[in-house]
């Protein structure tokens, strides 16, 4: 296993992984919890005789408690609605039975993608990137879906070997920690401490050759019968394959080197596209507007910025049609995040040319209206948007904020009430939303219940536990404290329900 600092690239490896933080921070006025990162390693392969899609599913949400909370992972929006779109689209063409699939993105330019238990797939801005169409995106991502179909994450977690017991030893070791520690998150320097056995638990990392033929013919069948060009998946492969073999595995090819991409794993796939029909799938405009934010989104420092920026104006000169205007869309988004706001409106202004419209680039023009300070113009923008585009979340998201800077409070949480209704499941932040907003108008029970409840739906339990009873003790209302105290057992009775599973991986 690999110790990580701040100056060095985080790897996600396309196996079971977690990332342990702590710390925390105040959002308006209401506790919410960030952190610090700390790799931790792959749980091993092993039978699932032990492991019931339940287990697998609640172990999958504790780990991502904590991986939330790592400053590589993108909470935005456009990209997570994206990729889960993208995979449950996917997902419904599987061979077997499927989990719900949340997808999410990875601010590293490794070109990888990750699984984790419970159906949970995370995707590196890095293969975003250096994909060429979306039927390459959706090839790789196919793939993780079938080691989650093929449930090889749960039976490569309970492996008996002594190895793997290290491993699912030193995992359910960390998150007790994190749960020990309560709201802010416990000492986890000192849980990843006991994560020694590096050597022996590399040994367990990585999928048999055979579990990676039956995720390639699972993630084939899904990504032709969701529509996308079968031939998507061989061109990944090469590519894959070729920055692996050029980069020793490093700087390009992770994924290909956790993945082993053998020539008889390319032949496989490429007589099973030369038996079908040639098939033209027309990529998506979300696809390359987004394409162009992560090259932006990936760069960790200035000159990574500049060389994006560098890449995407020329682009701008050789493509046509989106690819151009994403192109436009990806500097106009980078000089937003420099705070050069003219060259901003400018290049978004070419994005738009020939009345060329996407909801990226509604919702960047009301960003650039909010950087103007010019809120009566982001109002009038984001209620267009809204009227348009009603299905999107950052739109969703944009609309509230130019309501609450117009002072329309009232509005704003009527509003919000309605998107949980819709999409609360899938898109928390709408609670955490509806909390800010309600602690601006002085409803401070009210903000740490949706808080809670923001809390409970990341599956961040401590957190929600300590809401809970700020929200108590700041109520004067007997029966409220009385739903309070309902509420507060629910919690409690899930995190020892969490500790018990956690113990028993531990022992």
């Amino acid at each position: 296993m690999k110790r990580w600092d701040k100056t060095s690239t985080l790897r996600w490896v396309c196996k079971p992984l977690i990332l342990l933080l702590s710390a925390s921070v105040t959002v308006s006025g209401v506790t919410a919890v960030q952190a610090q990162p700390v790799g931790l390693p792959s749980m091993g392969a092993a039978s699932a005789a032990d492991l019931s899609p339940y287990v697998e599913k609640q172990l999958g949400q504790a780990i991502m408690a904590e991986g939330r909370r790592d400053p590589t992972y993108i909470s935005d929006p456009e990209l997570n609605q994206y990729l889960t779109t993208l995979g449950r689209k996917l997902a419904q063409y599987s061979p077997g039975n499927v989990p719900d699939i949340d997808l999410f993105g990875v601010r590293d330019p490794e070109i990888n993608a990750f699984a984790m238990p419970g159906g949970y797939i995370g995707v590196n801005t890095g293969l975003i990137v250096a994909t060429d169409s979306e039927s390459e995106l959706a090839a790789v991502l196919a793939h993780e879906i079938g080691h989650v179909v093929q449930r090889h994450i749960a039976r490569g977690m309970t492996q008996q070997s002594q190895t793997g017991a290290i491993a699912m030893a030193s995992v359910a070791a960390a998150l007790l920690a994190a749960l020990a520690g309560g709201a802010g998150g416990g000492n986890l320097a000192m849980g990843i401490a006991a994560f020694g056995q590096a050597a022996a638990i590399d040994r367990q990392l990585g999928f048999s050759r055979d579990a990676e033929r039956e995720a390639d013919r699972a993630g084939f069948q899904m990504l032709s019968g969701a529509g996308f060009d079968p031939a998507g998946m061989s061109r990944m492969f090469a590519r894959l394959m070729n920055a692996s073999r050029l980069n020793e595995g490093t700087g390009g090819g992770s994924w290909a080197s956790t993945h082993p991409l053998s020539i008889e794993r390319m032949s496989d796939i490429q007589n099973r596209v030369r038996g079908m029909p040639p098939v033209r799938h027309a990529d998506s405009d979300d696809y390359w507007y987004l394409r162009a934010k992560m090259r932006v989104v990936q760069g960790k420092d200035a000159l990574s910025l500049r060389t994006a920026s560098q890449q995407l104006q020329d682009e701008s000169r050789t493509a046509t049609g989106v690819r151009q205007s994403a192109a436009f869309y990806g500097i106009a988004y980078a000089e937003l995040q420099r705070g050069n706001l003219a060259a901003a409106a400018k290049n978004l202004e070419q994005a738009g040319a020939d009345g060329r419209t996407s909801a990226e680039l509604t919702k960047l023009g009301i960003d650039i209206a909010f950087a103007q300070k010019d809120a009566p113009r982001a109002l009038a923008l984001a209620e267009a948007a809204w009227k348009k585009y009603p299905a999107r979340y950052a739109i969703g998201m944009a609309y509230v904020r130019a309501m609450q800077a117009a002072g329309r409070h009232e509005a704003t949480q009527a509003f919000l009430r309605e998107r949980i209704q819709q999409w609360g499941a899938d898109e928390p932040t709408f609670y955490q939303l509806l909390a800010n907003s309600e602690e601006s108008t002085g409803d401070r029970v009210g903000a740490r219940r949706e808080m809670a409840r923001y809390y409970v739906a990341i599956g961040a339990l401590p957190a929600a536990e300590s809401q809970l009873r700020q929200a108590r003790d700041l109520s004067r209302d007997f029966y409220e404290q009385s739903q309070i105290d309902v509420q507060i057992k629910q919690v409690r009775d899930s995190l020892e329900e969490q500790r018990r599973l956690l113990q028993r991986f531990k022992s």
